[in-house]
């Protein structure tokens, strides 16, 4: 049994459980506290508020622990407000939060809550056929670095990519019926 967790201080943390609760070998685990970390198997960081994420991280003392974990190869999933916790660099800001995937990253790129949007498209890597790819307040990679692949883009803006143990997506599987994406971070990652 793979136990994944779902970093529980804030963002879509049910929807992610719930998605990982449907996958046959899967056990998703709520993680609140830092001695989770050591506990799990993986990590989805789900989208939320990233500077109020990142904020937690740091009072709970988490931070140092999540990011020892991922140097050493635990595979990680970064949805939206994830993504922004994971990349090296936020656009227009001095410092980011674990400073870990060689991507920089966009902010809010595609405007207010009111600027959110779906499509349907296909991502060849994981299927051929158009799921539902839902972005809120969305970010997007502006750069990659040595050793980032690119997975998806939409309209000429790289919106999920991937660096050894890590994942990102700007937008929101949990909030589809689809599974597939949860399905490729576990096949991928976890095989």
């Amino acid at each position: 049994m793979i136990k994944v967790g779902v970093l529980d201080l804030q963002g879509s943390v049910i929807e992610h459980i719930e998605m990982l609760d449907k996958i046959e070998g899967v056990q998703p685990v709520r993680v609140k506290y830092g001695h989770q970390i050591d506990e799990i198997d993986g990590l989805i960081i789900p989208g939320g508020e990233s500077t109020t994420i990142g904020k937690l991280l740091k009072a709970f003392k988490m931070d140092s622990i999540l990011k020892d974990r991922i140097e050493k190869g635990m595979p990680v999933w970064g949805t939206c407000a994830g993504m922004i916790l994971i990349a090296k660099e936020i656009d227009g800001e001095e410092d980011a939060h674990l400073k870990l995937m060689n991507i920089d990253v966009k902010r809010n790129a595609y405007g207010s809550q009111l600027g959110s949007f779906v499509v349907e498209e296909s991502i060849p890597e994981i299927c051929n056929e158009p799921i539902p790819l839902v972005f809120i307040r969305a970010p997007y990679i502006e750069t990659i670095g040595n050793g980032v692949k690119v997975i998806k883009k939409v309209d000429g803006k790289i919106v999920a990519a991937r660096e050894r143990n890590m994942l990102v997506t700007s937008f929101h599987p949990e909030l589809t019926d689809n599974q597939l994406l949860h399905k490729y971070f576990i096949n991928s990652f976890f095989s």
